[in-house]
């Protein structure tokens, strides 16, 4: 399928496609007169960067999802490195868990010490 077609039907704009190919994310043939060809095969892959995406991963953590779909696995979360990428990203995401927690604990400790200063 043509870009415009393949754009529509994977959620995201014919640049972000030009983008993600750029990025050796996503592979188009070029037809006889030059246009990009897209397989079906590729719309998961699409689909599977910008779930990533909205999970907070970066197009740098893509490669080794992307790797372990064109290798036949289906969601891309199987392979090792793949494994990895996931759990890296959560060791980060629970690290911000408990930045934030700090940061709430000591907003709580701040409103109750302003509250017992107010009625003094």
């Amino acid at each position: 399928m043509l870009i415009g077609e393949f754009a529509d039907r994977s959620g995201t704009s014919a640049r972000m496609l030009r983008y993600y190919e750029q990025q050796g994310l996503v592979r188009a043939r070029r037809s006889a007169n030059g246009y990009r060809v897209y397989d079906e095969g590729e719309l998961e892959i699409v689909r599977k960067i910008r779930a990533m995406q909205e999970l907070g991963f970066d197009l740098g953590d893509m490669s080794p999802f992307v790797t372990c779909m064109r290798a036949g696995n289906p969601s891309g979360d199987e392979c090792p490195e793949s494994i990895d990428t996931l759990r890296r990203r959560l060791t980060e995401v629970n690290d911000a868990i408990d930045e934030l927690r700090t940061v709430r604990d000591h907003l709580h400790r701040q409103l109750a010490d302003a509250k017992t200063k107010e009625y003094m």
